[in-house]
């Protein structure tokens, strides 16, 4: 496969709108057709697993996006970007003729949004990659229900299994409201307490997706994110906000120095997260911009598939 310039590649997907008509999950085998026939019958069969619709449409977003990106940035054939997994069951694509991952990926979904990163065309060895999404406002009803019942600090604690040691008492404590609040939030507010603990939330996530891991990864305890803040959320739907990319990031006691992390707000309630490193040389994946993340349509997807299923 031909060398290419590094591309770092950031794209979102709605999917509140899409298949209007599709009530239960089922109904997709109809009315999204299209787009499901581009999946192999492991790939359906997940799709269609899910109990709810919505998720079901997240999932088949995320699915698309997968083999969009390598065909796109790979120049591979649709129907040759067969995914596999790594040893920690993360889904990778290795090209069979030189063995190389001509792109590295990562997808996450939350609320109806679906986001990709990837990093294509690096030749100096490995990228780790990882994303996450939230929407602050998805469980607000929830949320304010707990905290009115239980108070802001039972809430936290109920989480408290997946932060790190200093986390949660940062997140109690005095010192979010100056440092991690930004002037236009009313401090004190459970919204804004919400914000940071959401976006403490993206950070983690993000950072352990980029290291193959999951949540139930045996150090979540040793990484620590200190004195973290959220960015300030934009006016508009769908429109990219602040971003914050400098963090204090501890693991075991030591500053990580090797992880390039972008937190940024979307719209009023959403916020983006993208985690990527290269421990052969980490000077590369540090000097990689970040920027805003772009929305992708399912139709360009789709367009795109049925242009080069095996050409």
């Amino acid at each position: 496969m031909a060398s290419r310039s590094t591309e770092v590649i950031q794209y979102l997907v709605e999917t509140q709108d899409l298949w209007p008509k599709a009530t239960k999950t089922k109904d997709l085998e109809n009315e999204a057709s299209r787009a499901l026939a581009l999946l192999n019958e492991e790939e359906k069969a997940a799709v269609l697993r899910y109990y709810f619709v919505a998720d079901a449409k997240m999932s088949l977003a995320s699915h698309l996006l997968k083999h969009w990106v390598v065909s796109r940035y790979a120049g591979v054939p649709w129907h040759d970007t067969k995914l596999s997994r790594d040893t920690n069951k993360k889904p990778i694509f290795v090209d069979p003729v030189t063995g190389t991952q001509p792109v590295f990926f990562n997808v996450s979904h939350q609320a109806g949004i679906v986001a990709l990163v990837a990093v294509a065309g690096y030749n100096a060895g490995q990228v780790d990659i990882g994303t996450d999404v939230v929407c602050t406002s998805e469980r607000r009803i929830r949320d304010h229900r707990a905290i009115d019942t239980e108070g802001w600090g039972s809430f936290v604690d109920m989480h408290a299994d997946v932060f790190g040691c200093s986390e949660a008492g940062y997140l109690k404590s005095d010192e979010l409201l100056v440092q991690g609040l930004q002037q236009q939030y009313v401090a004190h507010t459970v919204d804004s307490k919400l914000r940071c603990f959401y976006a403490l939330w993206c950070l983690r996530e993000a950072y352990v997706k980029m290291t193959g891991e999951a949540l139930l990864a045996p150090w979540l305890k040793d990484l620590e994110f200190r004195h973290f803040s959220a960015p300030a959320p934009a006016s508009a739907p769908k429109q990219p906000g602040e971003a914050i990319t400098d963090h204090e990031v501890l693991f075991h006691g030591q500053r990580v120095d090797d992880a390039n992390i972008c937190l940024r707000s979307l719209g009023p309630d959403y916020m983006t997260c993208t985690a990527v490193r290269t421990p052969g040389r980490k000077e590369d994946g540090l000097g990689w911009e970040l920027g805003p993340f772009e929305f992708l349509t399912i139709e360009e997807i789709v367009e795109h598939a049925e242009a080069h299923l095996g050409d």
